[in-house]
C-alpha cells in the first residue's frame, strides 16, 4: 500500500503544477546540465503553452554510457535505464526553457530504439522514461507515447527520447 499513498501524494503536489523541483530532491534525483547539441538545433523551443523538446540521448556527462543495438551489443534491462536517463536529459531541456515547477502535464513521450533485427521489446524499454515521468510528475504525468525502433541513432546511441509538455503561465 506504500505505492498507492505514493501515488496519491505525487497526485497532490503536481495537481498545482508546483513542485517538481522539491519531488526530484525527494526521489534523490538530480538535474543533469543540458545536454550540448550534436548538429544544428536547440535543445527545447517553447510554443505557446508548450515545450516540445529535440530527440535527447542518455549522455551522462557528455558522455554516452554505450552504443549498439538493444537486443545485441546492449540488453533491453540496460536501455531501460539508459531511457530514465534520456528523459532526464529531456527534462533539462525543458527546464532551460521555461522552470520545471511550470509544467503543468506532460503530453507526449516519444522514445526511439536502435533494434537488432529480431528485437520487439520497444515498449518495455521506453517504460523507462514514461515510469520516471509518472513518478516525477504522478497524475500530471500521464502522457501520450510512441515507442519506435529504428535501425540506428545518431552517434550509435541505443535510445532517444523527446517530450511535449504543457506549462502554465504563472511566474
Amino acid at each position: 500500500m506504500a505505492g498507492d499513498s505514493s501515488t496519491a501524494a505525487n497526485a497532490s503536489i503536481n495537481a498545482s503544477g508546483a513542485a517538481i523541483k522539491a519531488r526530484l530532491t525527494e526521489l534523490g534525483i538530480e538535474l543533469p546540465q543540458v545536454a550540448a547539441p550534436v548538429a544544428a538545433y536547440v535543445p527545447a523551443a517553447r510554443v505557446g503553452n508548450q515545450v516540445w523538446t529535440s530527440g535527447q540521448l542518455p549522455f551522462v556527462d557528455g558522455e554516452l554510457p554505450a552504443t549498439g543495438k538493444v537486443g545485441a551489443e546492449v540488453s533491453a534491462e540496460d536501455a531501460y535505464g539508459y531511457a530514465r536517463t534520456a528523459v532526464l536529459n529531456a527534462l533539462a531541456a525543458v527546464d532551460s526553457v521555461v522552470d520545471l515547477d511550470r509544467v503543468t502535464r506532460v503530453v507526449k513521450v516519444v522514445g526511439y530504439v536502435a533494434s537488432a533485427g529480431d528485437f520487439t521489446g520497444q515498449p518495455g524499454v521506453v517504460n523507462g522514461a514514461s515510469e520516471l515521468v509518472g513518478e516525477i510528475f504522478g497524475e500530471a504525468g500521464a502522457h501520450v507515447r510512441s515507442a519506435v525502433g529504428v535501425a540506428v541513432l545518431p552517434l550509435d546511441a541505443p535510445v532517444e527520447v523527446e517530450l511535449i509538455v504543457e506549462v502554465s503561465d504563472a511566474s
